[in-house]
């Protein structure tokens, strides 16, 4: 079945018109598809019998919600979506005062084996398609009638990972006739990876590079994150430096603050030597428990964000949202797996 919704507007055109289309229907198919249709029949001002045609050649992507859950905290909301094969994914929907944040997943499961992430038990089923990742930003404002302002991939898997199709998710909810959500409103994170970091450079996107670093030495970080044992936290710095360079887009750089792990003083001034001179900045988290995860929230966050401030370093601390609704990433994927 052929995946429409992946396509960008000129390529929904050139395969219309083998279908003895006019060149105009790409664009009209393309608007319908980004509104959330559930079905060909609502494409109201195509023919009836392309209508019928696409139906039975084409397959039209629309997840179901498995679960949700909302907070009675902060009305954040999780999703926990079905998807056309049977697997589910996770979406989360943030109100912050300048605007929506839609946090979105950009594979089934995940490789890279991050000891505090609930997304990694298991591994990775599947990569997501271009239409899938922008299924969860189109759905969950369709089903929360909230507008999305804001996009920041940090959901389920690894986006550089899944390169191309995140490249493709990234020019469709850009596209004026889509969403046309920012670039510079949407954030990517990476565990990562050195040489799609690098690629991700030579395409000059206004898009912010999210890092996720959670330690500063190499005996630390590969304890906790698996993909640092091939690479190493001095040529990863190195990379991030040449993207700086290359974009003049500042870094954001996540460090999830574990208790008596990554959370002492010289911890802290190794990472300020780390980041010196790169115009980066340091989001800290309060780590989520996960059931199956011994690692523990940190007690020192204020004293090491001082630490850093002390150094020249900028410094934020993430707000905690969702705290009572399976908050962290993959959990509710998780808690659906052990209950089926």
């Amino acid at each position: 079945m052929i995946d429409l919704k992946s396509m960008a507007p000129e390529e929904l055109t050139a395969y219309l018109k083998e279908l003895n289309q006019p060149a105009f229907r790409g664009l009209q198919a393309f608007r319908w598809l980004h509104q959330g249709v559930e079905s060909f029949e609502e494409m109201s001002n195509l023919p009836k019998a392309l209508r019928e045609q696409l139906s039975q050649t084409c397959r039209l992507t629309v997840p179901v919600v498995e679960r949700k859950q909302t907070s009675q905290i902060d009305g954040t909301i999780k999703y926990l979506w079905r998807l056309w094969d049977g697997n589910c994914i996770e979406t989360v929907l943030m109100r912050y005062k300048h605007g929506n944040t839609v946090c979105v997943s950009s594979q089934v499961g995940c490789n890279m084996g991050c000891v505090f992430c609930a997304s990694a038990l298991g591994g990775k089923i599947r990569n997501l398609t271009p239409a899938e990742i922008l299924d969860q930003v189109i759905f969950t404002q369709k089903d929360s009638g909230e507008k999305i302002s804001n996009i920041v991939m940090m959901g389920i898997g690894e986006p550089l990972d899944n390169f191309e199709n995140v490249l493709q998710f990234l020019a469709l909810v850009n596209h004026p006739d889509g969403m046309n959500i920012g670039m510079r409103h949407i954030s990517l994170s990476t565990c990562g990876l050195i040489k799609k970091i690098d690629k991700l450079a030579t395409l000059g996107l206004q898009l912010t590079l999210s890092v996720s670093l959670h330690a500063p030495d190499d005996e630390t970080r590969s304890q906790l994150m698996p993909v640092n044992r091939g690479v190493g936290v001095g040529p990863l710095m190195e990379a991030c430096r040449h993207y700086f360079e290359v974009t003049g887009r500042r870094i954001s750089y996540e460090y999830a603050m574990i208790d008596g792990v990554n959370d002492t003083d010289a911890q802290a001034d190794r990472l300020a030597e780390l980041l010196y001179g790169q115009g980066g900045h340091v989001n800290l988290i309060t780590l989520n428990n996960v059931a199956e995860s011994p690692l523990k929230p940190s007690r020192r966050i204020r004293q090491f964000q001082q630490r850093l401030e002390s150094r020249g370093v900028t410094v934020t601390v993430r707000r905690k949202l969702g705290s009572d609704i399976d908050a962290s990433c993959g959990q509710l994927r998780r808690k659906h797996i052990q209950q089926q």
